[in-house]
């Protein structure tokens, strides 16, 4: 069932003429129908949490907007830059009215000024083509002024990035997207309060996948969304496959199927028949997960947010990197590092230090140059760097170390170095008698 990826069912969705033959903008049209806190109430109901990572909430995210202010804003965060995540260009490109649609219902229920729509700084043909589509539902009267004839308005924006992971950290979006050096903000205030969102005002940032649902939860309700997946993991989701898989790709299916079902039923297995050694769930930020074979009870795991905290891990944004028994995990580690070094902005001291002692250590045992104290060391250093940072992102440059060396030990050690045979000291030979 198709509630995100409806463009791989109905032939050029992108185009309004289509989308609105499909029911487009019909949730849009029930929500100025009803008063903004109903529309909140009904989201809060629905069970739909956030699709970007943090899977807080979204109805509870958007009733902390003080009703009272008159500046408001929404801010799409289209940023995706999680490694192994590639879901949220798909909808821009397949599905991109329900997106727009989605972002409007959450403005009219907060009340807010303007959409801002943030997409990385690689997304230039879709952001491109983003202009293009908010231009036409303009034209049709579904965007900017006296939407579908309510006497409401709310235009809708898109901003690039300059490609930085950084940026996925909400507050970090908003320094950019006010044109300043994309670091995250010391909190608090929140973006929902006054002084801690966009320009200073209250601002509510949800992913894409997140606002695509909104609109067929208006339509369809929530009791009917609730039916789906789990009591605490509601709706579907796009679960981004990657690494060993016959068939990667991008999944949408209810929270609660297994990690078995979705990696052999859908993704058609481990490539070349073998078995699998770990898998990463939520790309290189969470924990990863050790696999002992294809009979292993983690591929009974339900991708759900709460049965993957209990199975010691996270849902995250669900870019699930599969690995097969041939692959070198400390070799793993050592690229998610040398990739969250790459990103860090370098703002708080732990993780600008941190990762790049990291990287230093990470790469000397790659090199076979290390000893067995540096194993220890590399842990350490991990350790000390959670939940000091000003963001999660030292948090997540720790945890493929801290994991990774207490999973599978093995991996690490056979790349130390191994001391050589102590050299054997020549007698003294007498000096050639001179002629």
């Amino acid at each position: 069932m198709n509630i995100l990826l409806r463009g791989r069912d109905i032939p050029d969705l992108h185009k309004l003429d289509v989308y609105l033959k499909h029911g487009g903008y019909e949730g849009l049209k029930k929500a100025l129908s009803m008063k903004p806190a109903e529309v909140i109430e009904l989201v809060k109901a629905s069970g739909l949490r956030g699709r970007g990572g943090a899977g807080f909430p979204t109805g509870l995210k958007w009733s902390f907007i003080p009703q009272n202010e008159p500046v408001k804003y929404v801010t799409v965060n289209c940023d995706e830059s999680e490694t192994g995540t590639f879901k949220d260009r798909e909808i821009i490109e397949t599905n991109p009215h329900q997106l727009i649609e989605g972002a409007l219902i959450c403005a009219y229920a907060i009340q807010a000024t303007a959409v801002y729509i943030y997409l990385r700084g690689e997304f230039w043909d879709q952001g491109h083509a983003l202009d293009g589509y908010i231009e036409e539902a303009r034209k049709a009267g579904l965007v900017f002024d006296n939407i579908a004839g309510s006497g409401w308005s709310c235009p809708v924006y898109t901003h690039l990035g300059a490609g930085a992971y950084i940026c996925g950290e909400e507050t970090a979006l908003l320094e950019s997207l006010e044109g300043k050096m994309g670091q995250p903000r010391v909190r608090p205030p929140f973006p929902a309060n006054k002084g801690g969102g966009l320009y200073g005002e209250p601002t509510v940032i949800n992913n894409v996948e997140t606002l695509t649902n909104v609109p067929w939860i208006m339509v369809q309700g929530a009791e009917e969304y609730k039916k789906i997946g789990t009591e605490q993991s509601a709706g579907t989701k796009i679960f981004c496959v990657s690494g060993h898989v016959e068939k990667p790709g991008n999944y949408e299916l209810p929270l609660g199927i297994t990690m078995r079902e979705l990696l052999y039923t859908h993704a058609g297995g481990i490539r070349g028949g073998k078995q699998i050694k770990a898998i990463l769930p939520s790309g290189g930020s969470g924990p990863i997960m050790r696999v002992n074979g294809n009979d292993d009870a983690i591929l009974d795991t339900k991708l759900s947010y709460e049965d993957m905290a209990k199975a010691g891990s996270i849902l995250g944004s669900a870019s699930i990197i599969v690995m097969d028994e041939d692959t070198d995990i400390a070799w793993v580690a050592t690229k998610a590092i040398q990739f969250f070094k790459h990103e860090s902005c370098g703002k708080c001291t732990p993780c600008r230090e941190g990762t790049y002692w990291l990287e230093k250590v990470c790469e000397r045992i790659m090199a076979n140059e290390a000893q067995l104290s540096d194993i220890d060391l590399v842990s350490n250093i991990a350790k000390n760097m959670q939940g000091m940072t000003l963001c999660a992102l030292g948090d997540f440059a720790a945890n493929p170390i801290i994991h990774t060396v207490k999973l599978f030990p093995e991996d690490f050690k056979k790349h130390i170095a191994q001391p050589s045979a102590p050299a054997v000291k020549k007698a003294a030979q007498p000096a050639p008698a001179g002629d």
